[in-house]
């Protein structure tokens, strides 16, 4: 081996350790073809050391198509030429962007990653090709927005993914050297003329300031590298100093309980919070967000029903807890005729009603008098009016029964209430009206609430 072949296979072989089967992330240009050219390098010292086939090296790569430049189709045949000579199994998934909410940067990345998990097979791991100039790129855009420990911790070396690992093992391996490496071996690669595009935050970066920062200290790049890692040893502390007050204030259902945090600094508090919100893979929020969802969320006054959007989730408070809540689909004022003899698919994916005639789940389904040949049976959402139940000798207000039993706010219009004609009958698992009540001499109608569609 030479001066430059030799310590790029050995930091990567450091890297990719124990692991035997690879889907690489190959977009044709400098940094994914040296990647691919050290790995079919890597794999070809292994088949030729190794007698088991069946434990041997395996490699494989995804291009992704993302349709935004008029040479995408030329690149994909590019990486097909190269992947069928060195015989690397290759792969190409066209995606579609949204950009309408984060920008064009943002939405290509998580097409390209929610196409990696797509790809991924069991077994594998998904290496990319980040490099330390990409580390330093990351850290400062970090630096841009503000971020606190955990943003400028930038891109780790390894981390879960889509219940495998992926690695990026050119982290510590500039740009500079992965070109001099390619040169030597005559590899050939494509260039993305929109990266000349100093429009887009991380090009400005690349084309303007990292340029300047290099010549006047030329170990930059590797200084906010060793900054960045920092950064992350210290979330990692934090992660575990902090774990088991996490843990206490964390319910089985997901909630977090309102009042400890209030006997904690605003330091800690945000910082569990933060960690609440990272458990459940939501974005994270900037601190002034935070301090809204506190003050606005938590320290509402209590008859209040708060909600804060963050993301595609809402952050609630219920019975001194905090819930994060899916933008539901609003129910009210559907009405939806239903013919028992028939299961009745409910709209917003909130499952199945029908009719059992099983003992066994009899005590879960709702008993109810069996309607009349003249009613009208119909599942309808929300309600605001005073209901007999049975059990209660008087009416009540629907809201004060809904918080009797225990149902939160977002949860009252997605209960499913059974009406024979305009006569409410039910609040599927929740109480039976007195005009659904069935009397000791009457045949009853066991309705069973299935909320997850049963498998066919």
């Amino acid at each position: 081996m030479n001066n430059i072949y030799e310590p790029l296979m050995l930091k990567l072989a450091d890297q990719i350790g124990e692991h035997k089967k690879f889907l690489v992330g190959f977009s044709g240009g400098l940094d994914s073809t040296v990647l691919l050219h050290l790995l079919a390098r890597l794999r070809q010292q292994a088949l030729q050391s190794c007698s088991d086939k069946q434990n041997a090296f395996t490699l494989r790569a995804i291009h992704i198509h993302h349709g935004l430049n008029i040479k995408a189709d030329e690149w994909v045949a590019h990486c097909r030429q190269i992947c069928a000579d060195w015989q690397v199994d290759f792969c190409v998934e066209k995606v579609c962007l949204d950009s309408r909410k984060k920008g064009i940067e943002a939405a290509a990345r998580d097409a390209r990653y929610q196409a990696f998990k797509h790809e991924l097979r069991q077994g594998e791991i998904l290496l990319t090709a980040q490099h330390l100039d990409d580390q330093a790129e990351t850290f400062l855009l970090a630096l841009k927005r503000g971020s606190g420990p955990a943003g400028l911790s930038s891109m780790p070396a390894a981390m879960p993914f889509a219940e495998t690992t992926l690695i990026r093992p050119l982290l510590n391996i500039s740009r500079a050297e992965l070109e001099l490496y390619a040169q030597e071996h005559r590899l050939k690669w494509v260039e993305d003329d929109s990266n000349q595009d100093d429009r887009y935050d991380r090009n400005f970066l690349r084309l303007n300031i990292m340029p300047l920062l290099n010549r006047r200290w030329p170990h930059f790049s590797q200084a906010v590298s060793r900054s960045a890692d920092l950064c992350g040893e210290q979330e990692q502390l934090l992660d575990e100093l902090l774990e088991e007050s996490l843990n206490a204030l964390i319910t089985p259902e997901g909630s977090m309980s309102i009042l400890p945090l209030e006997t904690f600094s605003e330091a800690k508090r945000n910082a569990l919070l933060r960690r609440w919100l990272s458990r459940y893979g939501v974005k994270m929020p900037s601190r002034e967000q935070l301090q809204r969802i506190w003050a606005e969320v938590a320290l509402s006054r209590q008859d209040a029903e708060p909600s804060f959007r963050l993301g595609q989730l809402d952050i609630r408070r219920y019975r001194q807890h905090l819930w994060l809540v899916p933008q539901y689909q609003s129910l009210s004022g559907i009405v939806i005729q239903w013919n028992t003899k028939q299961e009745l698919q409910l709209p917003d994916g909130l499952g199945v009603l029908f009719i059992s005639e099983d003992k066994e789940t009899e005590r879960e389904a709702v008993n109810i008098r069996l309607p009349r040949n003249d009613e009208r049976v119909t599942i309808r959402f929300g309600i605001q009016a005073n209901i007999s139940i049975v059990g209660r000798q008087h009416s009540r207000h629907s809201k004060k029964l809904w918080q009797e039993f225990g149902i939160a706010p977002w949860l009252r219009e997605r209960t499913p209430l059974l009406y024979y004609d305009d006569k409410l009958i039910a609040a599927l698992n929740v109480f039976v009206t007195k005009e659904g009540q069935c009397l000791a001499d009457e045949r009853q109608l066991s309705v069973l609430w299935q909320k997850t569609v049963p498998a066919t």
